[in-house]
């Protein structure tokens, strides 16, 4: 880590923000965050992804200072924050429910956090001026937070945690109140703001397309351990197990077994006998129980050309989605497979009953661990 000696903050961006060995217990028992280690960048929008009591909203928490370290230590810039106040972080924070003022306008809200820091009366107006501006609320100065909409309210507060330039902002579910248009303009206007302020985020949330789609890497959360951080395609494609193969986007799971694995290429046997390929690194090792996991966009139904691996299954029934088409499949095995194709003059039809030849490429599935369950 590179140092400036005169003021011993770290001058690595690609260390801004540490988490170092961090554990979590509210009981000195119970473990909710376990040995947790992530390095932020300086300006990168990093999510923390999991299912609720995961730990994600905890470590949020920690770094903000309003939850204590049971172990380990928050750096920020080189610098240990766990023993420094909330308010000398400089940190914004954005949460689910706005927190905003209700006896307050908003011009009042927005200058609220530039009053504690005892700014001049005129400074304060141009900021709460450009601030409004900035989240396109510039005549919303004089109401008060109940004569506006979700959407208003919600730029309201990301307005407010900006107003004083914080270096870092941390927002816990803040889109999980509006509804889905509104969500997704919110994912927009919190992204547009990222990149023209360039301030370092770290993000909340358990919904996966929110983390899919603004994120420069994300976390996934499970039992209090990070199980994979990486950008978004690769968590997508090159899951490390099953878990995070399940949590991010759809999988189609298919019990056997690892009769050979070489580190890159797996051959996997199936139930029925059947010996299928699968290209990852994280294979489990050879005669290992394992699943073959397939993403519906990357099954096929067989037609005049077959790919790599090819299973008979019986078709179901087909949904109808729009702007595509969800087929539904069972192997004798009896696991259901879904293909999942785009809407248009050549998806097949299908006779419910119908046997049918089912393909993917290589690169198409993954052998990851199998879940306790199956």
């Amino acid at each position: 880590m590179k140092v400036e000696p005169a003021t011993g903050i770290s001058t690595d961006q690609s260390q801004y923000v540490r988490f170092v060995n961090v554990k979590k217990s509210y009981d000195q028992k119970l473990l909710v965050v376990k040995d947790f280690s992530l390095d932020i960048r300086k300006g990168e929008f990093v999510t923390l992804l999991g299912p609720s009591g995961s730990g994600k909203t905890t470590c949020l928490m920690m770094l903000a200072g309003f939850e204590d370290v049971t172990s380990g230590s928050i750096l920020i810039g080189g610098r240990p924050v766990t023993h420094i106040a909330p308010y000398h972080r400089n940190i914004g924070m954005v949460f689910q429910h706005y927190a905003l003022f209700p006896h307050m306008t908003i011009g009042e809200n927005l200058a609220y956090p530039l009053k504690v820091r005892k700014l001049k009366a005129s400074e304060i107006d141009q900021k709460v001026k450009d601030s409004l501006a900035l989240v396109e609320l510039q005549d919303f100065a004089k109401r008060y937070p109940g004569q506006l909409s979700g959407g208003q309210k919600q730029r309201v507060a990301l307005a407010r945690a900006l107003i004083f330039e914080p270096s870092i902002v941390l927002m816990d579910e803040p889109l999980g109140a509006l509804d889905k248009n509104l969500r997704e303009q919110m994912q927009f206007e919190i992204k547009r703001l990222h990149q023209e302020l360039g301030f370092t985020s770290i993000y909340v949330t358990h919904d996966q397309t929110e983390a899919l789609t603004m994120s420069d890497r994300i976390a996934v959360f499970n039992n209090g351990v990070v199980q994979q951080c990486a950008p978004p395609d690769v968590l997508y494609e090159k899951p490390v197990n099953s878990f995070v193969a399940d949590f991010i986007g759809e999988n189609n799971h298919i019990p056997g077994t690892v009769a050979k694995f070489d580190g890159k290429r797996a051959e996997i046997r199936l139930a029925d006998g059947t010996i299928t390929t699968a290209s990852n690194p994280n294979c489990p090792p050879g005669g290992d129980d394992c699943v073959l996991a397939i993403r519906p966009e990357n099954l096929f139904i067989a037609g005049e050309q077959m790919l790599d691996n090819a299973i008979d299954a019986e078709f179901i029934t087909r949904l109808y989605v729009g702007d595509s088409i969800r087929y539904f499949f069972r192997m004798r095995c009896g696991s259901e497979l879904m293909v999942k194709t785009l809407n248009d003059h050549q998806a097949p039809e299908i006779l419910p009953g119908a046997h049918t030849r089912l393909t993917w490429a290589e690169a198409g599935g993954l052998a990851l661990d199998r879940p306790h369950h199956m």
